[in-house]
């Protein structure tokens, strides 16, 4: 049976662990914890994890969890290999990325759309053929404008940011798992306001 994908993006190894670049694997260790998924068997190009169908999924599908273990403009060769091993459509696949144009503490969810200069979003368009995917990006602070961009996402977060990544990562596990158990317009309404308004869910749309 076709899998819920929850695909949080990355780059592999320590050098990369805590860095902006990295938040997508962050919100999967989370989803992990809080579904209660078990480990699928290692593979070269990716990490998996199998949670149980969500109450309120009547078709009962799983959430897959992955994390590809190619650097983040080879995500979406990871997300075939994936998928030739366990079928999904790339409407049900949800892409978790940074986003360096929203600040840190705001998420934004929609339900398709480009790549918006993201590699990681770019890789995953042409490797599904389709822009037709939803997607979470997790805003990440752009910092010193003067800063070079690619070498300010593969920075880790200053001492300062600690507490605001760890409430945004938190909630971003909540979004995620509620576009597996809701639907993306039931999380866009709930999650795409900041963080501070979340109590007024008034409906938003998408954004």
């Amino acid at each position: 049976m076709a899998q819920l994908v929850i695909a949080g993006l990355g780059n592999p190894g320590p050098r990369y662990a805590a860095t902006r670049h990295n938040v997508g694997f962050g919100v999967v260790q989370r989803v992990v914890v809080s579904v209660g998924a078990f480990p699928d068997e290692p593979a070269c190009d990716f990490r998996a994890w199998f949670g149980p169908p969500r109450a309120s999924d009547e078709g009962g599908r799983g959430i897959a969890l992955v994390q590809p273990l190619l650097f983040m403009n080879r995500s979406g060769e990871a997300l075939v290999a994936f998928r030739e091993r366990c079928p999904f459509a790339p409407g049900d696949c949800l892409a978790i990325v940074d986003d360096v144009y929203l600040p840190l503490g705001r998420i934004r969810l929609r339900a398709r759309g480009g790549a918006g200069g993201h590699n990681g979003l770019a890789s995953v368009i042409e490797a599904l053929g389709t822009t037709d995917f939803p997607r979470l990006r997790i805003g990440v602070g752009r910092g010193d404008a003067t800063i070079d961009l690619a070498a300010h996402v593969l920075e880790k977060f200053e001492s300062d940011e600690v507490g605001a990544l760890s409430e945004v990562l938190d909630r971003s596990a909540e979004a995620a798992v509620t576009w597996a158990s809701e639907g993306i317009t039931a999380a866009m309404n709930r999650f795409n306001v900041p963080a501070r308004d979340a109590r007024d869910n008034a409906p938003q749309g998408e954004r």
